[in-house]
């Protein structure tokens, strides 16, 4: 039997077991968050494929660094049909398709922040991934093509020449980033920042760029891993004010990352009361300023 017809067996195997458990949805909430979760893996791979002839078409015409952007919108409305899942952005000044180059900075959730970006990304600007990623099939190809900045977070001085390649790709061709300064996603319950990193801030005050906060509601009531929930629903994306960095220097980089974040936390706060329609209060402070103050991949590049 060939490639072909095994590929069309599990296709079909797939589809059939996403309907089977989206039938019994009704009755059950594990059925619903198992019949969207493959949905969201297989679209994922889908979006990936087609990212990959997108990146390859792109190249050709001279506009590789739009491949992220392409795909990234196919993945949006393919998870919107398959899941019901959609974010919806808040730009009424036009942010996102005018300040080029920036550092977008956003907080970091579950899994389903993949099609947040999807949603938002603007053209002529690139991920950061954790270098592992290339790994993954067709997703890993797809990184490869696309122009993403890969970070290998065992290894904190390739992660730092990566971020200086990165701040000279934005100064000569322009080229935005975005990235989530807490380094990993929180899965809170509540609008909780984890501390954040400082590579995202070190990166703009290199490339003398604006920081752009772009801040999600939180959405567990949406998608909740430990609670086996995943619904179909509108998730509230706003992008705030981009922030000067013009003029600063590698020692202004803690108070611009604790500034930044005070400001995104409160931004946080408000936004998801405004979407849960509940009384929400500010996180209490545990007297520290909510920065990771070390050294590596993670938190620092090289002054």
């Amino acid at each position: 039997m060939s490639f072909s017809f095994y590929l069309a067996y599990f296709i079909v195997g797939y589809v059939g077991l996403v309907l089977f458990f989206y039938m019994l949805t009704p009755f059950s909430n594990k059925a619903a968050f198992v019949a969207r979760t493959l949905a969201a893996y297989i679209s994922l791979m889908i979006c990936a494929i087609y990212g990959i002839f997108a990146c390859v078409a792109l190249r050709i015409l001279g506009e590789q660094h739009s491949s992220q952007w392409a795909a990234g919108r196919a993945f949006k409305y393919v998870m919107g049909m398959t899941t019901g899942v959609k974010f919806e952005v808040h730009d009424p000044k036009g942010i996102l398709d005018t300040v080029r180059p920036a550092v977008f900075i956003g907080n970091h959730q579950t899994e389903l922040d993949l099609l947040m970006l999807g949603s938002m990304f603007p053209k002529y600007c690139s991920v950061t991934a954790k270098k592992s990623l290339k790994n993954i099939p067709f997703l890993g190809q797809f990184i490869s093509l696309s122009g993403t900045v890969l970070i290998d977070r065992q290894n904190s001085k390739d992660a730092r020449a990566a971020m200086a390649g990165a701040a000279t790709l934005m100064t000569t061709r322009k080229q935005s980033v975005y990235m989530f300064p807490e380094g990993t996603r929180s899965y809170s319950d509540e609008p909780e920042l984890l501390p954040f990193k400082k590579g995202a801030f070190h990166l703009a005050v290199q490339a003398q760029v604006p920081i752009v906060p772009v801040v999600v509601a939180n959405y567990s009531h949406i998608l909740n891993f430990k609670k086996w929930v995943f619904k179909s629903g509108t998730i509230p994306v706003k992008v705030l004010d981009p922030i000067s960095t013009v003029g600063l220097r590698a020692e202004d980089v803690d108070e611009l990352t604790r500034s930044t974040r005070e400001l995104f936390q409160k931004e946080y706060v408000e936004l998801t009361r405004q979407v849960q329609k509940r009384p929400i209060a500010m996180p209490a402070s545990k007297g520290e300023d909510g920065v990771v103050h070390a050294s590596g991949a993670d938190a620092t590049l090289s002054r």
